[in-house]
């Protein structure tokens, strides 16, 4: 059983490599945006609430997310291991997490603040299924429109210039001094996410010692 945490600045690609990770070894993927945006687009009363912090540019609060994070955790669907994307963000978040699993690794995806930018505001996602889209690296074939359904493609809310930078600042404040905490515990391998995505897998799974195969034989398909 594998169990990671992924980390880095928004827009450093962490959901694109914990999905190659979760297709390949059966993890689970477990995000913590995703789960934000189901609530959001389903308007429970967590997502109105969710919706209106992240509308500000503000960081969920630790108390939130560690409750979501328990619950889902707590479904045990994950047999073979998880990567979690987007926790813990702060340390609090981390003393609560680290008391009660124990973590193989943390991927941490290093970008420039300039890059967060250029891919955050470059994010589309399908109004109808939910696809992400990113007109630098993952353009539809039709402009403003889903391949995969024929959706319009609409920019989040919170993916605005303002609300960018926002982030920014909190992560520099709030999660490198966790990055400092787990790298004393030696549990932190950094890679590069300015290099194309399948570069960024591969330095990865040697980080990691996970076998390349996979990733190889896609390639060759």
């Amino acid at each position: 059983m594998h169990k990671y945490i992924i980390m880095g600045i928004q827009g450093c690609g962490k959901g694109t490599q914990g999905k190659m990770l979760e297709d390949d070894f059966d993890l689970v993927h477990i995000s913590v945006g995703d789960i934000f945006r189901w609530n959001i687009q389903r308007h429970t009363k967590l997502g109105a609430r969710i919706n209106r912090i992240i509308n500000e540019g503000k960081l969920v609060s630790d108390e939130i997310v560690e409750e979501i994070i328990s619950s889902r955790l707590k479904e045990h669907d994950w047999n073979y291991g998880f990567i979690l994307d987007g926790f813990p963000r702060s340390r609090p978040q981390t003393e609560f997490f680290l008391e009660s699993y124990d973590i193989d690794a943390v991927i941490h995806i290093k970008v420039p603040d300039k890059l967060v930018y250029d891919r955050v505001l470059s994010r589309r996602l399908c109004s109808v299924c939910g696809l992400d889209y990113n007109l630098i690296s993952h353009r539809p074939e039709e402009e403003n429109t889903c391949d995969v359904c024929g959706g319009s493609l609409i920019t989040r809310e919170d993916d605005n210039e303002q609300a960018v930078g926002k982030r920014i600042e909190e992560y520099h404040n709030k999660t490198e001094p966790v990055l400092e905490l787990l790298e004393r515990k030696e549990l932190v391998v950094h890679v590069d996410g300015t290099k194309p995505v399948k570069d960024v897998q591969i330095e990865i799974r040697k980080k990691l010692d996970l076998p390349l195969d996979s990733l190889m034989q896609k390639e060759s398909a």
